[in-house]
């Protein structure tokens, strides 16, 4: 799959040298003409090539959308004085640059994915008929999972399935129901036609699994349990998929092929790379650490027996990163911890610590520097030491879809639906137990509501950092508790000294914490639920377009 960004930039120079003869017959330069695609079946795989790609465009500081809108939720931050700032704190309004690029560009791709399913019949009959059928399926994929994300992220939607022309251009949103019901039918005729794999050079393409994914994905997140839970369940039937032995892993260069990625945006250096290695590292690893986890996400990971910090006898207050779940020192980099080959230490009277490639002592970056991470924590997921000389071109590929996440929305459906049995709890002690991780199991026999307390944490635990939280505390009426007040982040000259009170859904609660004072104050955010449940559709898209209403308080 990373050949198609070169095979792009080739038909880009195929294009560049039309010969002078035909120069009075070409067709307008600003896209490409109805009459003139598509000719054959490699101008189609182009075409489809361009989709694929067209996904990895970036609202901010070269990363995609997926790695950057955990900044704006209850479990991260953006430093920068940006627009996805503004959206976290609750300041933004319809022109925020940050939604408009994300609306902007979605509409793109499926305008690209348009273009393809409104010309593709020109090559029916002339080229390899299970080719045809799946370059077809592909772009409904890409263009359902482009609506799929715009409907979590704005509501309801204008629905657009043709190529638009400047009469008919004024199109009314549609229900979220209806534009939600109009992706799982396409996700379903995708689906039929996708192979369960491809070959090495066409790995990144979407799979019949990652349809089924997207599907169960987009019916859990619109209350359709029955199907969230079929469409997971077809998945686990492919017994294509496997969870990566080594959680870590799965987001460094050695993951990359593991069979738990279903569907991932690619890159390759010299095509096509992004920084977020650069904005996630700590100082020492010359990074800017302007993403950053908060301390709420830190105290949320349970201790290795299974507990709560505040129920768990496990857990010390003066060492409070030890035998914690595995997956939190995976997902962060915390204090005492080798990261990028230093001992990461954010205490402000640390202002020494160890280079580990060296051995020798050195001033500490990460404790002395006006910049360093303003919570005493970084991410660590997609920071890979190969990456450390040129931090902002890595081609690490950006997961979108995970095998681990399929098994969490088949329980979460069942349980959601009441439909508890033994699958249920295979399905979060799989992710629970996997190689690396191996938290105690969930044993059986728990309420509902129990349950729905399980998976709603493990899903924190399993999917931080990439991209899943907002979605989750929005649906589940959460965002306007985790959203409004102070976004905090360590003690800097100390520890908590006793555990805050963790509350069914991974929340902390600090009041009865004695020095809970002495915590940074990062940010004071303000949610107003009457507004913020939804983004705003962009000014301009308003202006423009006088059909479109926008979403209720902005």
């Amino acid at each position: 799959m990373k050949k198609i960004h070169y095979l792009l930039l080739c038909a880009c120079l195929l294009l560049s040298t039309t010969s002078c003869e035909d120069y009075l017959e070409r067709y307008p330069l600003e896209g490409p003409a109805d009459q003139s695609y598509f000719a054959n079946a490699s101008e189609l795989e182009l075409a489809v090539n361009g989709c694929y790609k067209g996904m990895t465009f970036s609202p901010s500081d070269g990363m995609s959308t997926q790695l950057l809108l955990d900044d704006c939720t209850d479990i991260g931050w953006d430093r920068n004085n940006s627009t996805l700032q503004q959206i976290g704190k609750g300041s933004h309004d319809s022109n925020n640059g940050f939604s408009k690029s994300v609306w902007t560009e979605s509409y793109k791709i499926i305008g690209r994915c348009n273009f393809i399913l409104d010309n593709i019949k020109k090559l029916d009959g002339k080229m390899d008929a299970v080719l045809y059928a799946r370059y077809q399926a592909e772009a409904r994929f890409v263009r359902a999972y482009m609506y799929g994300y715009l409907i979590e992220l704005f509501g309801g939607v204008p629905l657009v399935t043709k190529t638009l022309g400047l009469s008919d251009a004024q199109v009314p949103k549609s229900t979220k129901t209806e534009c939600a019901t109009f992706v799982l039918n396409e996700l379903d005729e995708a689906a039929k036609a996708l192979p369960t794999s491809y070959d090495a050079k066409n790995t990144g393409r979407a799979t019949k699994g990652a349809a089924l994914a997207a599907k169960a994905r987009t019916a859990l997140y619109n209350e359709k349990w029955e199907v969230a839970s079929t469409a997971a369940k077809a998945v686990m039937d492919l017994n294509i998929n496997k969870l990566h032995p080594n959680y870590g892993e799965l987001f460094s260069y050695k993951g990359q092929t593991s069979s738990e990625i279903m569907f991932a945006l690619q890159y390759l250096k010299g095509t096509l790379t992004h920084s977020t290695p650069q904005n996630f590292l700590s100082r020492n690893a010359q990074g800017a650490s302007n993403k950053v986890p908060g301390q709420t996400l830190i105290d949320s990971y349970e201790c290795a027996d299974g507990l709560s910090i505040d129920k768990s006898p496990l857990y010390n207050p003066k060492d409070p990163f030890k035998n914690r779940d595995p997956r939190l020192d995976f997902t962060v980099a915390v204090p005492g911890s080798n990261y990028f080959n230093f001992k990461f230490e954010t205490h402000k009277d640390s202002v020494k610590t160890i280079n580990y490639a060296t051995g020798a002592r050195v001033d500490n970056q990460d404790a002395i520097h006006a910049f360093a991470t303003y919570t005493g924590y970084c991410w660590r997921k997609y920071t890979d030491l190969t990456d450390k000389d040129d931090r902002s071109n890595s081609e690490i590929n950006t997961i979108l879809i995970r095998y681990a996440e399929v098994l969490l929305i088949y329980a979460e459906a069942k349980i959601e639906a009441n439909q508890i049995d033994q699958s249920v709890y295979d399905a979060i002690n799989a992710v629970r137990q996997r190689p690396t991780v191996n938290m105690p199991a969930i044993k059986s026999g728990k309420s509902q509501e129990e349950l729905r307390s399980i998976i709603r944490k493990e899903r924190k635990y399993e999917l931080a950092n990439e991209g899943f939280r907002l979605m989750d505390i929005r649906r589940w009426k959460l965002a306007d508790k985790l959203l409004n007040g102070n976004f905090l982040g360590r003690i800097p000259k100390g520890l908590l000294a006793t555990a805050p009170v963790i509350d069914a859904n991974g929340t902390p609660d600090y009041s009865t914490v004695p020095n809970k004072a002495d915590m940074r104050v990062v940010e004071v955010r303000i949610f107003k639920p009457e507004r913020d449940y939804l983004w705003p559709i962009p000014y301009i898209e308003t202006v423009t377009n006088k059909a479109l209403v926008q979403n209720p308080g902005y």
